[in-house]
């Protein structure tokens, strides 16, 4: 017997094949702009990505150009900044603090406050006076406000003011005490004293890195945070001695 079809069921499955193909056909338009979308996401991520490659580069242009501009002025220490800067980025690994631009530009920039010190002061063979002393002391503080007024700059006041505090408070320029130092700048300052002891100075000769280790370790819980002396103490001599034969 032959098979009726309803004219009406027909055109309700029609209609709803017409309205499914209707919505395959939206969802796909939509797919295609997502991908569009993903796509200018991507190439905006990029360029954004390479523009900021870029300004970090600058920046580390321009912190090394004023790093070297006031190791011109202090030539006896020779690429001081760099070895300390290495010495302090070591250290600051090992005691867990993330190692980021602001502490890097810090540590190259810590004496950037030397510019305004007159020549007879810092080129004097001898020891200084109290006044000369007390110029001298000035730079952490001159030095804060000149990084202190550039924004990108601003993570590294923390190391150029305070890294001559010490952990007993007996520092300078604000004589703080203990953990109201900063981090950083009890890091640096542990990495500071290495590298005078081991180089060569007008007034004494170098010493081993074991022998400056063992001054340095002796100023636990007086001039420098114990904490920062254990990690410095876990770097073996001959990490130390590689940082100082690499960058001469």
């Amino acid at each position: 017997m032959p098979v009726r079809h309803d004219s009406g069921l027909l055109e309700e499955i029609e209609r709803l094949q017409g309205a499914l193909a209707a919505r395959d056909a939206e969802a796909a338009q939509k797919e295609r702009q997502l991908e569009r979308y993903a796509a200018d996401l991507r190439e905006t991520f990029k360029r954004e990505r390479e523009r900021s490659q870029e300004l970090r580069a600058s920046y580390a242009a321009t912190v090394r150009a004023l790093s070297n501009a006031v190791e011109a002025r202090d030539a006896y220490t020779g690429k001081h900044a760099e070895r300390v800067t290495a010495y302090g980025l070591a250290i600051a690994r090992v005691h867990g603090m993330p190692i980021t631009d602001e502490l890097e530009f810090g540590f190259l920039l810590h004496d950037v406050g030397k510019v305004a010190i007159p020549d007879a002061i810092l080129y004097k063979p001898g020891p200084l006076n109290d006044e000369e002393r007390a110029l001298m002391a000035k730079h952490p503080v001159i030095g804060s406000e000149i990084v202190g007024g550039i924004e990108f700059l601003a993570g590294a006041v923390v190391v150029v003011r305070s890294h001559h505090e010490r952990w007993d408070g007996r520092g300078y320029p604000d004589g703080l005490r203990g953990e109201q130092i900063p981090v950083a700048a009890r890091v640096f300052a542990v990495a500071d004293v290495l590298d005078a002891l081991t180089t060569d100075r007008p007034y004494r000769p170098a010493s081993a890195i074991r022998m400056a280790r063992e001054m340095i370790s002796a100023g636990a819980g007086s001039h420098f945070d114990p904490g920062v002396i254990a990690a410095f103490n876990r770097i073996e001599d001959g990490v130390l001695e590689r940082i100082a034969a690499e960058i001469g």
